[in-house]
């Protein structure tokens, strides 16, 4: 069978605080238990308990030697770019080159007001970020906006610039990968728009004299029974709500069940053309579904 990784999100504050985890001890538990990546998202002001996304995976990576970290996902528009790469920079530094960059320029309008970030022009400044933050990294000097007498920016030390996902199932977020990052990274959608998305990211990739990026994508699961452990409609229903999608088109979305069950779903992933899934824990003991996501990926090889 062909590779196939499986990073988890790291947990919450509350589940942190339920469970008694702390950030080092979560990536250190998944990197023993073999799986592939620990990811953090990075939100600002969403209406509850959330930490800041770069730190939190700094410190999640402080307790790991070799497991990939990863933003899912970072959001380089909504912050002044220079500020941006430096906190790219810094990850790569302190991770030992580990960092996977997810990028997107969601959040909503709220979040972007608390930041000062113009909303509107979210779709703009994350191609200009995408564009520039090589340059930013590798330590060149670089013009940050082409206005008369701006004075180029250059930041040290330099970094290797990690491989970027760009996150979104949207058309946008598909040429925006194509064109500008190393992998697209949609979340909660079918096998069946994962190919359909595939085939016209290695087309407009092609067309660019570009390698086709490769694909991850991102998940829900809460595996196994017992106490605590949600089922699949609930799963379903929750992200319904949070997603305002009809339920029908989300319900065979969660990974629920014995890890049998589970690879036979991701196993359709990889055959629509993912090489890579990032899962989000909906329930249970944290570290019991790492144990039992380990599972599904030693079926998966």
């Amino acid at each position: 069978m062909e590779s196939f990784t499986i990073g988890v999100i790291l947990p919450g504050v509350a589940v942190q605080r339920r469970d008694g985890l702390d950030l080092p001890a979560a990536a250190r538990h998944a990197e023993d238990a073999g799986l592939d990546g620990v990811w953090h998202g990075d939100h600002l002001a969403i209406g509850g308990p959330t930490l800041d996304g770069p730190i939190a995976l700094a410190a999640a990576a402080a307790g790991t030697r070799r497991i990939k970290v990863g933003m899912s996902v970072f959001v380089p528009a909504i912050r002044p770019l220079a500020w941006a790469a430096k906190q790219i920079a810094t990850l790569q530094h302190v991770t030992g080159d580990r960092l996977v960059l997810g990028v997107g320029s969601g959040g909503g309008p709220g979040q972007w007001a608390a930041a000062g970030a113009p909303y509107r022009s979210r779709g703009r400044r994350t191609d200009t970020a995408l564009e520039l933050l090589p340059r930013l990294l590798a330590g060149e000097e670089t013009r940050l906006r082409d206005e008369p007498g701006e004075p180029p920016v250059r930041l040290a030390p330099a970094a290797t610039m990690p491989p970027v996902w760009v996150g979104n199932a949207s058309g946008a977020a598909i040429r925006r990968a194509a064109l500008l990052g190393d992998g697209w990274f949609p979340s909660l959608v079918p096998p069946r728009e994962v190919a359909e998305g595939r085939a016209l990211l290695a087309e407009l990739a092609a067309g660019r004299g570009r390698p086709a990026p490769v694909v991850a994508i991102g998940g829900t699961a809460a595996l196994g029974t017992g106490d605590g452990v949600p089922s699949r409609e609930e799963i379903a229903s929750g992200v319904a709500a949070a997603y305002g999608r009809p339920l029908e088109e989300v319900l065979p979305i969660p990974l629920t069940g014995p890890p049998e069950q589970a690879a036979e779903a991701l196993a359709a992933y990889r055959d629509a053309g993912a090489g890579h899934a990032v899962i989000g824990v909906a329930g249970g003991d944290w570290r019991i579904q790492v144990d039992l996501l380990a599972k599904v990926r030693d079926l998966l090889r």
